[in-house]
C-alpha cells in the first residue's frame, strides 16, 4: 500500500542514491566518526523536517551546518542566540526609509534555506515563540504581510546539555516541532587522534571546508529528493507499527508523558528518509527502528521516579522499541 499514486522509478531511486553517496563523502572530510549525526541531518533535510542538536561545546555544530551548506548548494546563516534578543532580530522588522517616504521590510537572518539556530535555549520563551513559528508556518507575518521564506527552509537548533544558568527550557508543543533530537558526542580515541593529525598536517576544518568540500546539489536536487522521499512505499503494517511505538509511550513505565500524533508523524517521514538512504522504494521496520529513538526522545518526558532511579530517555524508550512486535516479511 502506498499513499502517493507514484512509486520513484529505478532511475530515479539510483540517482538519488548517486546524490546522497557524493554527500556522505564530502561530509566524511570534514566529519571523523559522527555517523549518527551526519545521517540524522541528511535524513531530516530529505524529510524536510529540523533538528535539535544536544551538544557540549566545541564538537563542530557550526562547521556542521556550514558543511551541509555548502555540499547541499543551500544559503545558510547563523543566529546566535542570547538572553536580549528580539523576535524582529531574528524575522527583520520595517525601517522608515527617508528617501522613499514609506516603511520599506528589511529582512532578518531567518530568511535563508539552512539556519543554524545556535544555543537556542538562551533566549527567553518569545523570543523561542518567533523561530518556531516561522519553522512551523515557513513564512514571517509582520502587520499582516506575509513573507514567504525560499524552500527548502530548514533550522537546526542547538542546545547545551551541562549549563543551566542563563538558560530557557524550550516547552513541550515547542520541542515538538523539530523532527529530530540528535546527540552530538565526543569523538572516540582514535577519531580524536585522526582529528589532531590534521591539525598537525595544516589542515584545519575552516581550510577544508573551504578548499577541498565540494558542493554536489543544489536546491532543485534538494527538492527532487524530498519529493522522491515523500512518494515511498509504506505497507500498512508499517503505519500500525508506528502506530503501536507511539501508543506504548503513553503510560509506558519510567514515562510521565507520552509522545502526540506527530511523533507517528515524523517518524513516518524519517523513515522514508531512511529507506532512501538505503536506494529503497519502501519503508521496513528496520527503517522505522532506526529512526524512532531520534523522532521520540525530546516528545516524551521521563516520570520522577525514573529520574531518581537514575534512568535516561534513550534507555526507556530502547525498551519500549524492543517490546513492540515487529511486522514481518514487509515490502512494497
Amino acid at each position: 500500500m502506498t499513499h502517493d499514486s507514484q512509486t520513484p522509478s529505478t532511475e530515479e531511486l539510483e540517482r538519488a542514491a548517486q546524490q546522497l553517496t557524493a554527500c556522505r563523502n564530502e561530509l566524511s572530510k570534514l566529519f571523523i566518526g559522527q555517523k549518527d549525526l551526519v545521517d540524522g541531518v541528511l535524513r531530516a533535510v530529505l524529510a524536510g523536517g529540523h533538528v535539535l542538536v544536544e551538544s557540549v561545546p566545541g564538537l563542530g555544530k557550526t562547521l556542521l551546518v556550514k558543511a551541509v551548506g555548502k555540499i547541499l548548494g543551500l544559503n545558510t546563516n547563523r543566529i546566535q542566540f542570547t538572553p536580549d534578543l528580539m523576535p524582529a532580530d531574528i524575522t527583520g522588522s520595517h525601517v522608515f526609509d527617508l528617501a522613499e517616504r514609506k516603511f520599506v521590510f528589511h529582512r532578518g537572518p531567518i530568511f535563508t534555506q539552512f539556519l543554524l539556530a545556535d544555543e537556542i535555549n538562551r533566549a527567553p520563551a518569545k523570543t523561542h515563540a518567533a523561530l518556531l513559528e516561522v519553522m512551523q508556518e515557513r513564512q514571517v507575518t509582520l502587520d499582516g504581510r506575509h513573507h514567504a521564506l525560499s524552500p527548502p527552509f530548514l533550522v537546526m537548533a542547538t542546545q547545551n546539555p551541562i549549563e543551566n544558568e542563563g538558560t530557557y527550557a524550550l516547552p513541550e508543543a515547542q520541542l515538538d516541532r523539530f523532527l529530530f533530537k540528535l546527540e552530538m558526542s565526543y569523538p572516540g580515541e582514535m577519531d580524536e587522534q585522526r582529528i589532531l593529525g590534521l591539525h598537525l598536517s595544516g589542515s584545519s576544518p575552516e581550510r577544508i571546508l573551504s578548499e577541498e568540500v565540494q558542493t554536489v546539489l543544489n536546491t532543485e536536487d534538494v527538492i527532487g529528493l524530498q519529493q522522491i522521499a515523500s512518494r515511498l512505499t509504506v505497507d500498512h503494517s508499517i503505519v500500525v507499527y508506528i502506530t503501536s511505538i507511539v501508543r506504548r509511550t503513553r503510560g509506558y513505565p519510567g514515562l510521565f508523558m507520552g509522545a502526540s500524533p506527530r511523533a507517528g508523524i515524523a517518524m513516518l517521514a524519517a523513515g522514508r528518509a531512511a529507506a532512501l538512504t538505503y536506494g529503497r522504494s519502501y519503508v521496513t521496520p528496520d527503517d522505522i527502528a532506526e529512526v524512532a529513538l531520534a523522532a521520540l526522545r525530546h516528545r516524551v518526558i521521563l516520570s520522577p521516579e525514573a529520574e531518581v532511579e537514575g534512568k535516561h530517555v534513550d534507555g526507556v524508550l530502547k525498551e519500549l522499541i524492543k517490546s513492540v512486535e515487529v511486522p514481518r516479511g514487509t515490502r512494497g
